[in-house]
């Protein structure tokens, strides 16, 4: 057996970041820039008004006058420029005439009309800002977005820059195939023999969430024609995740199946619980992963091994899951040989595991928000101890 650093390092040698492709601003959302975006135009392209108010020369004080001559909107900007004694009624947003220097706030103006036309008085105590935006203030022309999985934020970023599409992985591909005599699909008469299928639909969920696109392949029986078969349906994904059937029994028939179809395998067998059966491979220059059949095991690989492989294969930078601390919430015993990751329920900075720890019991996982991490060999440990967790 090998450690869960190792397998996951391994897992991660049988994959490489996929393409680009263009897409709308619309489409990007949560995707994995790459490569730096850059911008095509100053933000803002002018020097603008930060507020409603008279955009004048100079720097006035309290009884002033200006006689005024037009008026700015956002997106109708004002054609001449402002000379001493003259205001400009401006609005936020729109564009600051050459000659002004700044923007007297409505509130500080007492406006009133003359037989030459209107005219605008400084107000006492006036406020001393500017109110103007510089040209360029936010970003110049040629700035440039650094990589990274966007989001809504860098989006509004993006088209302040004047770009309409942008480069991003392409979203991996995960053929998820369940195997087993025993499952049935959900709304089906199950024969008393048989359970429910369940594990690829938090699988897919998981990938999904993670930028991939899950392809749910049909229920596979416990044949080796019949997984050969959906193996081969699967290889034009960018990951093969297969479910049950990874183990030593006279039906667990995947590694056998598909070392027969020419897959090179990485590993098998890995010194944590729940999860020991782990399977990965290359096939035909598709990574496979193997996971066992119980729910908890499945998803809690899935976490470690699965998601890790699709942020890779996007080439993003958050590979690894993530790994926090909190205070143990009981005392509990030394741990043996292999990574323990319990299932566990973090609150108020304290973490505590359920009581029941087997890997079919989906009720306990639904209930957890944290995998409590164990590593092999740890002392025994005392409440109020701080130890590692990955969030759930």
């Amino acid at each position: 057996m090998i450690s869960v650093e190792q397998a996951l390092a391994q897992c991660l040698a049988l994959t490489a970041p996929l393409p680009t492709e263009d897409v709308a601003l619309r489409q990007a959302h949560g995707r994995m820039m790459p490569a730096q975006a850059v911008a095509l135009r100053d933000q803002p392209p002018f020097a603008a008004s930060a507020m409603d108010g008279y955009a004048v020369q100079g720097d006035p004080s309290p009884g002033d006058s200006f006689a005024v001559v037009g008026e700015a909107g956002a997106g109708h900007a004002y054609v001449g420029a402002i000379g001493p004694g003259q205001a400009l009624r401006i609005f936020t947003g729109a564009p600051v005439p050459p000659g002004a220097t700044r923007v007297l706030i409505q509130e500080d103006v007492t406006p009133h009309d003359t037989l030459s036309g209107r005219r605008i008085t400084l107000n006492p105590n006036p406020d001393s800002a500017t109110n103007i935006r510089p040209l360029g203030q936010d970003f110049r022309a040629g700035a440039a977005l650094p990589p990274r999985v966007l989001s809504p934020y860098d989006l509004a970023l993006l088209a302040a820059m004047n770009l309409a599409t942008v480069a991003v992985t392409r979203r991996p591909s995960v053929a998820l195939i369940a195997t087993g005599d025993e499952l049935v699909m959900p709304g089906e008469v199950p024969r008393p023999d048989q359970i429910i299928s369940s594990n690829t639909f938090a699988l897919g969920a998981m990938i999904e969430a993670a930028g991939g696109i899950a392809r749910h392949l049909p229920l596979t029986p416990d044949s080796e024609d019949a997984l050969q078969a959906s193996i081969t349906l699967a290889l034009d994904a960018d990951l093969i995740v297969t479910i049950g059937g990874a183990s030593v029994g006279d039906h667990d028939l995947v590694a056998k199946t598909a070392t027969a179809m020419g897959m090179e395998r990485a590993f098998w067998k890995i010194a944590m619980r729940p999860g020991k059966p782990l399977m990965a491979g290359r096939l035909r220059g598709t990574p496979m992963l193997g996971l066992p059949g119980n729910p908890v095991s499945a998803i809690v690989c899935a976490h470690l091994f699965v998601l890790p492989m699709v942020r890779a294969l996007q080439g993003r930078p958050d590979i690894a899951p993530p790994q926090s601390t909190a205070r143990l919430g009981t005392d509990l015993p030394a741990n043996g040989a292999r990574a323990h990751y319990m299932r566990a329920r973090i609150m108020d900075g304290v973490i505590t595991p359920f009581d029941r720890q087997d890997s079919a019991l989906l009720s306990i996982l639904s209930q957890a928000n944290a995998l409590l991490l164990r590593p092999i060999g740890d002392a025994a440990q005392s409440a109020g101890t701080l130890v590692p967790y990955l969030p759930l």
